[in-house]
């Protein structure tokens, strides 16, 4: 199962580069921010470093989106969008301009639609840069 093909992103907004292990109670996945991205430009200029919304961006899109389609094994019909419902995060580093990011969710509980994850964000060094819980809702076609 292709869980990048199947998420409701345009390549713009994808922040996911790879699923790299998913099963039944977690999730990992990577993704390298490109070193060009305007937002490098603006976001402490004289020492780009990545703003923390995209970092939870893409540990939601992998902890949450990429996953509960894989819970859902694809056999149910979603309705995009779908809604992110709440978060509490805890950062420790930054990831500076161009960093790889690598995001490992486990799964809470998956009830109702609803999905919660504990997850950490880690860099290429396997240092931690986030940690936190996410949780977020799907919509089934009837």
């Amino acid at each position: 199962m292709n869980l990048i093909a199947m998420m409701p992103y345009g390549k713009d907004f994808l922040f996911v580069d790879e699923i790299l292990h998913v099963d039944e109670s977690s999730i990992q996945g990577s993704y390298t921010f490109p070193a060009d991205a305007a937002f490098y430009a603006h976001h402490f200029p004289q020492q780009p470093i990545t703003p923390g919304v995209f970092l939870i961006e893409s540990a939601a899109q992998v902890g949450l989106v990429a996953f509960g389609i894989f819970l859902l094994n694809s056999t149910s019909k979603l309705n995009f969008p779908i809604a992110f419902t709440s978060s509490q995060i805890d950062f420790f580093r930054p990831v500076g301009q161009g960093g790889k990011i690598f995001v490992e969710a486990e799964k809470q509980y998956f009830r109702f639609q609803k999905l919660k994850v504990s997850f950490k964000i880690k860099n290429s060094s396997e240092e931690l840069v986030a940690k936190g819980e996410l949780s977020g809702m799907f919509q089934i076609k009837n």
